[in-house]
């Protein structure tokens, strides 16, 4: 897991597996960059993420949620076939918009 501030957006780069055993871990992680950096907006580039099961999905859901109440977007980039199957089949991609690169997500929020 790598992540990146720029502005008032945090890149997230996930790798490997996001399951019950690491959820807990990066929603710990997420919350505490949001809170210390006065974030409004996630990228989550998902690009070398190889698997996701339903722990990961509570977890990005629960993101989406704090930056919807700040008024900001959730932006997901660069994904891998397996796991954009289990966006689509959960409808995910019915409230988080999907970007083919984190250079246009980023772009897309207004960050050069």
């Amino acid at each position: 897991m790598d992540m990146e501030v720029k502005q008032d957006v945090l890149c997230i780069r996930l790798s490997g597996e996001l399951d019950h055993h690491t959820a807990g871990m990066l929603r710990d992680k997420i919350s505490a960059e949001m809170e210390e950096n006065d974030i409004l907006h996630l990228v989550l580039n998902l690009e070398k993420l190889a698997f996701m099961d339903s722990s990961g999905l509570g977890v990005i859901l629960g993101r989406y949620k704090e930056v919807k109440l700040k008024q900001g977007e959730m932006v997901v980039c660069s994904i891998s076939p397996p796991v954009k199957r289990l966006f689509e089949m959960s409808g995910l991609f019915k409230i988080v918009r999907l970007e083919s690169s984190e250079q246009f997500a980023l772009k897309r929020l207004g960050v050069a």
